[in-house]
């Protein structure tokens, strides 16, 4: 007789796939993988693996992206499961996708374990992926607009302190759109979740000799005196101080 825990029923192999973005300044970027070994050897794929069966789920995803990319010490959250019957040719499989902001000039990609070339993709020049992987990218890409609506994710896309033009580009390119500069920018300033960087003072340059006649007289070289720069306004992000309040975030983009 078996075992009362053993079960005859049959048992998929689970996996787990990460969806990990980045943003350059310009456009929204994945990571993806080039496979190194069959099922399609060649191919650009997610980063991830199968579960082993010491490990949770979310340990395996943090493993398989770390032996794959080189990537640590990320926040990253489930968001959905795959399990069409047909998506491995290797048999029943079941993934449990991961969703995760970054910067990518914080991490240095490479390639690892069965993955040959970890690389940044533009995500409108994604080449074909392997398994249902477009599908799984899709699905993130929409759960990103979902959340961005109600959480301001956008900020773990930016450096510390970032100008209303680079948090406004973030927006864009997430939500596929554009937004007028100076409605986005009372808007945001709005919601309470941006206020301005306190960033050290700027150092006073050393003296310059402008005047001709008194470079002559003190035996220093004349230079032109330069342009006036125009310094940037930099933003940091500032958690609102009663998180279930919502509806800033929610309103700041129905224009």
């Amino acid at each position: 007789m078996a075992d009362k825990y053993t079960y005859e029923y049959p048992r998929p192999a689970l996996t787990a796939d990460c969806v990990i973005f980045g943003f350059d300044g310009n456009a929204l970027n994945v990571l993806l993988i080039e496979r190194g070994v069959e099922p399609y050897k060649g191919y650009w794929a997610l980063p991830g693996g199968f579960m082993r069966m010491d490990e949770t789920i979310d340990e395996c995803a943090r493993r398989e992206l770390m032996e794959e990319t080189q990537v640590k010490d990320i926040y990253i959250e489930q968001f959905r499961v795959f399990s069409s019957t047909n998506r491995d040719p290797r048999g029943r499989v079941v993934t449990v996708a991961f969703i995760a902001l970054v910067r990518p000039e914080a991490h240095a990609v490479k390639g690892g374990d069965d993955a040959r070339v970890a690389m940044w993709f533009n995500c409108e020049e994604i080449p074909p992926l392997a398994f249902d992987h477009e599908e799984i990218l899709a699905a993130a890409r929409e759960h990103l607009r979902e959340v961005l609506r109600v959480r301001p994710v956008a900020f773990n896309l930016l450096n510390v302190a970032f100008t209303i033009d680079e948090l406004r580009r973030v927006y864009e390119v997430i939500n596929n759109t554009t937004y007028d500069r100076r409605n986005f920018t009372r808007k945001a300033m709005q919601t309470g979740t941006i206020v301005d960087a306190d960033l050290p003072d700027i150092q006073e340059e050393p003296d310059i000799c402008y005047n001709k006649s008194v470079c002559s007289e003190y035996d220093m070289e004349f230079e032109l005196p330069a342009a006036p720069s125009r310094r940037r306004r930099l933003f940091k992000f500032s958690k609102k101080k009663n998180d279930s309040d919502e509806g800033s975030i929610k309103d700041l983009f129905n224009f």
